[in-house]
């Protein structure tokens, strides 16, 4: 079976700080879910376009997992938490293998 991985990309970020609530009640939800934060915030040396947006990747062993762990109860109660004026792109897309 495909892996399934999380994308979050964030174009516009006004406060960092005020992710805690949320980043306190999303990182246990999606460890929960079996996921595996891979990439949050790292160093990015961006071509093409030159955007270098925050972004987040989250991995789980089956795509169906992944789609599972973003409709979970839990991980619900953490996007409530997401402040106002936040934008995120957010995708959950199957590996190749």
């Amino acid at each position: 079976m495909a892996k399934g991985y999380w994308v979050s990309v964030y174009p516009a970020i006004s406060a960092p700080e005020k992710l805690t609530a949320y980043d306190n009640l999303a990182g246990p939800a999606v460890r929960a879910a079996g996921g595996r934060l891979l990439s949050r915030g790292s160093r990015v040396v961006a071509h093409e376009a030159g955007i270098t947006q925050r972004t987040v990747v989250v991995e789980f062993d089956t795509f169906e997992q992944a789609v599972a762990a973003y409709e979970s109860e839990p991980y619900q109660n953490a996007l409530v938490a997401l402040p106002d004026g936040y934008q995120r792109d957010f995708r959950i897309i199957e590996g190749t293998a």
